[in-house]
């Protein structure tokens, strides 16, 4: 799939002013794949399925994955 027939949604925190690097999701209209890239680097696109994508936001509202967002000591 060409990603110009991606419609891509930008992840930008609501206080952010800066030009990022954000985190871009796609969601294939057509398959099964929901597609992501970096702003800083679009032609770089890493594709997964909807069950593991589903998955992976689950485990994120969980709390799975909060502490990599723990600073470092």
């Amino acid at each position: 799939m060409a990603d110009d027939a991606l419609a891509w949604t930008r992840a930008v925190p609501e206080d952010e002013t800066g030009p990022g690097p954000w985190i871009e999701i796609a969601f294939g209209e057509a398959d099964d794949l929901v597609h992501l890239r970096e702003t800083s680097d679009p032609g770089n696109v890493v594709t997964t399925t909807r069950d593991k994508w589903e998955a992976f936001a689950k485990g994120v509202r969980a709390g799975e994955f909060d502490h990599f967002a723990e600073p470092a000591d």
